[in-house]
């Protein structure tokens, strides 16, 4: 369970993807544009999915007798924001990155936040969803 909780504060913020999109930048100077344009549309994603969060006001799922077992920024679960970036960076980067590796750490970062018990499985599905179309408009 702690290399989930690990694995899942990399999401946080969008910030593991932003890191990738600063790396790759830095380090592939043939590609700096494109790279700086996908990371642009992952951090968007992060704004849009916070923005729309805020705007439902939809509460993290309560089981009772069973506690979160990670602390959150908000209390708040629609759409999953981690969900969101991750989809995003995947189909962003994906013509800079190997697909099938960001696809499957995206559907990882989504499935943490499910075991972790802080999201709703349509939280996930929506934030997949998001991700993906703003990510598109990174390739």
């Amino acid at each position: 369970m702690r290399w989930v909780r690990s694995y899942s504060r990399l999401g946080e913020h969008g910030a593991v993807w932003l890191a990738t999109g600063a790396a790759g930048a830095a380090l592939d100077s043939r590609h700096r544009a494109r790279w700086a344009h996908a990371t642009a549309c992952v951090g968007g994603a992060y704004v849009i999915s916070t923005s729309i969060k805020l705007a439902v006001g939809r509460h993290r799922p309560v089981v009772e007798d069973l506690p979160h077992l990670m602390a959150t920024p908000t209390g708040l679960s629609f759409p999953s924001s981690h969900a969101t970036s991750s989809f995003a960076a995947a189909r962003a980067f994906g013509r800079l990155l190997p697909s099938p590796v960001l696809y499957a750490a995206a559907v990882a970062m989504g499935a943490s936040r499910l075991y972790l018990g802080v999201h709703y499985p349509s939280d996930v599905a929506a934030g997949a969803l998001l991700g993906t179309l703003i990510g598109s408009l990174g390739r």
